[in-house]
């Protein structure tokens, strides 16, 4: 017989607020043609992207977390003493430690908050909602705030035609917290590391010095369309039947704002009816990475394409190659 006491958590656990942060900066796709051989015509028939935001050096990583973090806070309603866990997933943060999680649990004045970074490229955000249900459910903390945040603008070659235009800056936060019914769905997640190579970094932190050229992102385009579009869909159909609802019960859907194309491909391969709004933030804000899903649901709710209560379909997938997609309650 165990003489361990029970965990003493909720029954079950749901999004409170959302708040995000995109730098002042405004970058057209004309500012890419300046270094690389293209047009604007090619550059949103590609990808859609038309602009994206690109970071000062003021707006580093924890800035732009803070900013995101505060609204989500005050859009949930709780004070930022009654956080108890600051999760961020994050591949922009340059330093290995100590975790930027624990200066922005600090800064927002959190008191002694677990904090920690995690490493899931774009599907950091399902990740990090995934682990902060758990600690809600388990009862390690009452209220724990899922931040992605990028800073990609320091990662991109401005010379390499294939990448050069596709991504952007910014944090997308959302606190999550204690509900009496069902409100996040099972996630289903996985890894397909013997694709590792389809998106990945130049070269090794270590390897900087000798190769006297500062890490990017890469990735073989044709290769990451096919696996977002066909075995994607499949992952999303599974966290629908997971949460036990169909296409026609969803009424948004909020994928990683990777493309246009795979967003637009993944809608038609799932059989999406019409009146499911569709989150196509990747035109004005390019892809930010684990920040997209967060940054694409506070934009959807604020401009009341989406509404509080609405039965929301998240997936994320990205370098790893790994994915996470799941039900959700928006807030």
């Amino acid at each position: 017989m165990s003489k361990i006491r029970p965990s003493k958590g909720a029954p079950y656990a749901r999004i409170m607020g959302v708040g995000g942060y995109r730098p002042v900066r405004v970058v057209p796709n004309e500012v890419i043609l300046e270094t690389i051989d293209s047009s604007d015509e090619w550059i949103r028939s590609r990808s859609g992207i038309a602009t994206r935001h690109w970071a000062s050096a003021e707006e580093t990583v924890a800035a732009m977390s803070i900013e995101a973090s505060g609204k989500a806070i005050a859009d949930a309603g709780i004070s930022a003493e009654q956080i108890g866990g600051v999760i961020v997933s994050t591949v922009s943060h340059f330093k290995q430690t100590p975790a930027v999680a624990t200066e922005i649990a600090d800064k927002l004045g959190t008191g002694k908050a677990a904090a920690f970074d995690i490493s899931a490229g774009c599907a950091g955000f399902g990740y990090g909602l995934t682990l902060a249900k758990g600690m809600i459910v388990e009862g390690s903390a009452e209220y724990v705030l899922v931040i992605g945040v990028e800073r990609l603008s320091d990662l991109t070659d401005l010379q390499d035609r294939a990448t050069a235009f596709l991504f952007g800056d910014g944090a997308g936060a959302v606190v999550v917290g204690p509900s009496d019914e069902p409100a996040i769905g099972p996630t289903i997640w996985g890894s397909e590391g013997d694709k590792s190579e389809t998106i990945k970094q130049t070269v090794p932190w270590t390897e900087y010095d000798s190769s006297g050229k500062f890490p990017a992102i890469t990735q073989e385009g044709q290769a990451v369309f096919r696996w977002a579009v066909f075995e994607m869909a499949k992952v999303a159909q599974q966290a629908l039947d997971a949460a036990g609802i169909s296409p026609d019960d969803l009424d948004v859907f909020i994928p990683h704002q990777a493309n246009m194309r795979i967003i637009d491909s993944m809608v038609k391969t799932l059989k999406l009816p019409d009146h499911v709004t569709v989150a196509r933030d990747v035109e004005t804000t390019g892809n930010t990475s684990a920040a997209s899903i967060p940054l694409a649901m506070e934009r959807l709710l604020a401009t009341g394409q989406a509404k509080s209560g609405d039965t929301a379909l998240v997936i994320g997938f990205g370098a790893g190659l790994v994915y996470a997609a799941t039900v959700v309650t928006l807030p």
